[in-house]
């Protein structure tokens, strides 16, 4: 979950979706039903493997947060 902030983006097999809650060791999306009736997740169940694609400003912040913490003086 470290690139998974609430309210942020996930691709999830192939499908933007807004992040609606981020737990432990999860998160959760809301989806609507049009999104349900056009895509293959409304056929998926709890559990199932898929590709999930995090949202690139997500890892640009994280990976500047690492690298300013590794050296304060990097981004002057």
């Amino acid at each position: 979950a470290r690139y998974i902030a609430p309210k942020g983006s996930v691709c999830v097999d192939g499908v933007s979706l807004t992040i609606a809650a981020v737990l432990a060791d999860s998160f959760e999306v809301a989806l609507i039903p049009t999104t349900v009736a056009i895509t293959q997740l409304g056929k998926r169940q709890a559990g199932w493997m898929c590709n999930i694609e995090c949202d690139m400003i997500a890892k640009t912040v994280v990976r500047f947060l690492e690298i300013r913490q590794a050296d304060p003086g990097a981004f002057r």
